[in-house]
């Protein structure tokens, strides 16, 4: 299987924690994208979907697939997202695509988080993929010195907004041998929005796509 085949695989064995009714959330990124394409096959099934990003409304707006804001309904029932990093006790890096705070949202409203990724998003250790950090834009020069004196070498992701209209710093070389602890400290800088790292509210279930099959830790 190449990575796009292990991607689906693993986007459609999420569809086993989809129930009748549900509020299903959304995340974003490329192995979210099979995941709405397969819920797609569903859609009469489901309530609504929630979505963390501009670009995963859109592809669920192509599909047919209801919209509902997360104001509206408060609880989500089950969300699916991908990771750029994954543990094995479910800790995750994720920002990538510049989402992660309607991500990080809406994973807080999950009464259930099912990641899916391929096999090659699980290591020992989270930090080899850069960090990101959301700031508003005003604060983009001090997030980043404090981001520094935490021993992280921030870059600024240049012409690039996120859908809220903030910035991303992607930050290297941070230690993330305590995920959680370093998730709290990063979000008292002042102007961070938010930031990749969801120890506070890990994964309950990752589903890993690899050549024997799709593998469920959790």
């Amino acid at each position: 299987m190449n990575q796009d085949e292990k991607k689906r695989a693993a986007a459609k064995a999420a569809l086993e924690y989809v129930e009748d009714g549900a509020v299903v959330g959304v995340g974003a990124g490329s192995t979210v994208h099979f995941f709405i394409d397969e819920l797609a096959a569903i859609k009469p099934r489901v309530d609504c979907a929630v979505a963390a990003s501009a670009a995963s409304a859109e592809r669920l707006r192509r599909h047919g697939i209801p919209l509902a804001d997360l104001n509206q309904r408060g609880q989500v029932d089950v969300y699916i997202d991908g990771a750029d990093e994954a543990t094995g006790n479910l800790h995750l890096l994720k920002g990538g695509g510049g989402a992660l705070t309607g991500e990080k949202i809406i994973a807080a409203a999950a009464e259930r988080f099912v990641c899916i990724a391929d096999d090659s998003k699980l290591v020992r250790k989270l930090g080899a993929f850069p960090l990101a950090v959301e700031v508003i834009p005003m604060a983009r020069g001090h997030a980043a010195r404090e981001l520094a004196k935490l021993g992280g070498q921030p870059q600024w992701r240049e012409r690039f907004a996120t859908d809220h209209g903030n910035l991303i710093l992607d930050t290297r070389n941070l230690d993330l041998a305590d995920p959680l602890k370093m998730e709290r400290r990063i979000n008292q800088i002042a102007g961070v929005v938010s930031n990749g790292i969801f120890a506070a509210r890990p994964a309950d279930l990752l589903l890993l796509a690899g050549e024997g099959g799709v593998r469920r830790i959790g």
